[in-house]
């Protein structure tokens, strides 16, 4: 989801994992930098995808809402004497940041950051107890106006679709008549009602509270309205012949990804029962097989990139489209940031 974790890896509010850039090799042949060439990686984080493309040879833009890894990230601006431009700023945002003549490479790594997952006051975690906040950019409505504040109903809808949770209902009715007593402030106050609510059972492989945090984090940062933003942003950026490298950690990301790339692949307007009305020009190529997973020596190396999914296109030389955010079918979750007002 949209946050801008640089190829680093971490466990998804669980304990942190070192840094290891995802897909790094996969990424790398993807996006094939190399001297000249000027390469947006628009999910810094610490930096892993950045520091491998400007080993390759090429410079780099870089992007990152976080001020933390903006600040972090000044060592190595200062060790590649003007190769790296780091900046503060939203991915969706990237062609604002682009040179006129284009890009030659996009690379978005959409999962969280370690550096966040390790700062427990920033709320990220279940397993550290810190203020119930996960905001990304330090700014705007945190998880725990969402948790004290939204609607019943929105919750449920959130923790439904945004963690893919079964057991939404009955964690929204706890949330809902706990906070009438006392409001949520800690990590450890959400984390410890699910436990309660939906008691971990032997079989279980994640921690019962992982699916509401991963909601919330995605709501508060509207991580799939970025990401799709961000692949329109990157369309218009790109040169014909610059390359998009998108990876992903989970199926609603994964499934923005795929379905910007069908829809930009050209394919006739219409279905196959109906006679082709009009062909459309194609603004990306595919880049190899349609989707490439890690390794099996990877995914033992490093669990967090078992759910990895790497997506890649090639610009063309037509014009980019219309921004229309109706080719994802996402539910309009805008109105819920309102939180029952």
């Amino acid at each position: 989801m949209a946050a801008n974790s640089g190829g680093s890896s971490s466990d998804a509010g669980g304990g942190p994992i070192r840094h290891i850039p995802v897909l790094l090799s996969e990424v790398l042949e993807a996006l094939a930098p190399a001297a000249g060439k000027i390469i947006l990686d628009g999910t810094f984080g610490a930096g892993g995808y950045t520091s491998a493309i400007l080993a390759a040879g090429a410079d780099v833009i870089a992007l990152d809402r976080d001020p933390t890894a903006i600040s972090a990230g000044q060592a190595m601006v200062a060790a590649h004497g003007g190769r790296l431009k780091l900046i503060q700023s939203q991915f969706s945002q990237l062609s604002d940041h682009a040179p006129v003549e284009g890009l030659d490479g996009v690379v978005l790594d959409i999962g969280v950051s370690s550096m966040q997952i390790d700062e427990a006051e920033r709320g990220f975690s279940f397993n550290k107890n810190g203020p119930l906040d996960m905001r990304m950019s330090t700014s705007g409505v945190s998880a725990a106006d969402v948790v004290n504040r939204a609607k019943l109903a929105d919750l449920i809808r959130i923790f439904a679709f945004l963690g893919e949770e079964k057991q939404a209902p009955r964690i929204a009715h706890a949330i809902e008549k706990r906070r009438a007593e006392a409001p949520f402030v800690t990590t450890r106050d959400l984390a410890g009602l699910i436990e309660i609510v939906t008691p971990r059972k032997a079989k279980d492989k994640i921690h019962p509270a992982t699916r509401v945090f991963q909601a919330l984090r995605i709501f508060v940062n509207d991580e799939l309205g970025e990401l799709a933003q961000a692949l329109f942003a990157a369309e218009r950026a790109l040169k014909p012949g610059g390359r998009l490298v998108v990876v992903t950690f989970h199926s609603l990301e994964d499934r923005i990804v795929k379905k910007f790339f069908a829809d930009r692949s050209g394919r006739a307007a219409g279905s196959r029962h109906m006679p082709m009305v009009h062909e459309r020009a194609a603004t990306f190529d595919p880049i190899g097989k349609s989707m490439v997973s890690a390794s099996d020596a990877e995914a033992e190396a490093n669990p967090r990139a078992r759910s990895a999914k790497l997506r890649a296109g090639l610009r063309t030389t037509a014009p980019a489209e219309a921004a229309d955010l109706s080719i994802f079918d996402l539910p309009n979750l805008a109105s819920l940031g309102k939180l029952g007002g």
